[in-house]
């Protein structure tokens, strides 16, 4: 309703009480509307290469009223499914224009009046995704924040929400391991990976971490050691007769993690486990998963998919089982058995340098926009 209307002063509409009360007096003009708060954002019109459609854009922010949460943006990651929304090439796609970003992490300003489960002050993430996290601040409804402990790094808060949960979710949900059984996964130096690598470690778990030669591979090695990797590979390695020597030393897997697709996988599927499993959770090369008849046949393997995004749909009514998770991630973090990725922090203001960046090959740095 425009101004005008609401005082009664359009053509047709009753006039107020007071005009009568003054015939003789000037009326005074009404005070205009206090303007509301800005805040400013990453924002997309239209799809397409992230660099040319995300523009930085100064947007009103909405009302706080009584169940409303306003967040002033800490950090938030640019994560692979970030662009592909932006290239309008992934499963889910928000109305246009749209505001980036589906992780980060925010503080609590102020809360409306019918708000609960957090206060000013509190750390808090994204429950699901199309948030848009590439702001500067945003009110927010209770039911889209999940409450974080800040008694961890910032980082690994902004961090958490989608490949640590990610990870969890695999190793926990499809073959029930026990500690001194193995795993194998490709794109180990992944956000998952890396996760996968840490979760499983402090389970008792060995890894066969997969990953594709490059210039700086024993830096990648190291690294992915360092977080408690047993075994690392390259792809070239994981098709040689060598393997066998390995599972000497270490269980063939129960359990592969696939985020590539093509060779890679029908590789791994000749290393799994009888009855074993593996999960598909991304296609880094674009091509399809093959499976030999063999797989099937004669070791009767499990073939599944998981996207975290769904996971957290069919929860709809169980947000105590996310907060459970994100608080056992917390005590990970805490005992030093989880870390975050290597990131590179970029003022949101130099949004174009830190997509640039993430789109680049063997870039092993997370980008985190800064607010």
């Amino acid at each position: 309703m425009r101004l005008a209307e609401g005082l009664g002063l359009v053509r047709g509409a009753r006039p107020l009480l007071g005009t009568f009360l003054r015939p003789r007096a000037a009326v005074a003009a009404a005070a205009p509307a206090p303007a509301r708060a800005r805040s400013q954002a990453l924002v997309y019109a239209q799809h397409g290469e992230p660099a040319r459609v995300l523009q930085l854009k100064d947007l009103e922010r909405a009302e706080l009223g009584h169940s409303g949460v306003h967040v002033k943006m800490l950090a938030a990651p640019i994560n692979p499914a970030d662009i592909n929304m932006i290239q309008g090439t992934y499963a889910l796609l928000p109305d246009l224009p749209a505001v980036g970003g589906n992780e980060g992490v925010g503080q609590v300003v102020e809360v409306g009046s019918h708000v609960t489960s957090v206060k000013p002050g509190d750390w808090v993430i994204p429950a699901d995704a199309e948030l848009g996290t590439w702001r500067t601040d945003a009110v927010f409804s209770e039911e889209s924040l999940v409450k974080l402990p800040r008694d961890i790094p910032l980082l690994c808060a902004a961090t958490l929400s989608v490949n640590p949960c990610t990870a969890y979710r695999m190793l926990a949900d499809f073959e029930t391991l026990v500690p001194g059984d193995s795993i194998i996964q490709n794109a180990a130096n992944s956000g998952v990976g890396q996760a996968v690598i840490q979760i499983a470690a402090a389970l008792g778990i060995k890894t066969i971490n997969v990953i594709r030669d490059r210039p700086n591979l024993q830096e990648v090695v190291d690294r992915l050691t360092s977080l408690g990797a047993d075994h690392v590979i390259t792809e070239e390695m994981l098709r040689k007769p060598e393997m066998k020597d390995l599972f000497k030393k270490v269980p063939k897997p129960r359990l592969a993690l696939n985020c590539v697709g093509g060779k890679s996988t029908t590789e791994m599927l000749r290393h799994i486990q009888q009855k074993g499993t593996m999960v598909t959770y991304g296609g880094m090369a674009k091509q399809p998963v093959t499976v030999p008849v063999s797989a099937f046949i004669f070791k009767d393997v499990k073939l599944r998919g998981f996207w975290m995004t769904q996971w957290k749909k069919d929860q709809p009514q169980n947000k105590d089982r996310l907060t459970g998770m994100i608080l056992t991630l917390c005590d990970l973090i805490r005992k030093g058995q989880l870390t975050g990725p290597a990131c590179t922090q970029v003022p949101l203001k130099d949004y174009r340098i830190a997509v640039e960046a993430s789109m680049k090959s063997f870039i092993s740095s997370k980008q985190v926009l800064t607010m």
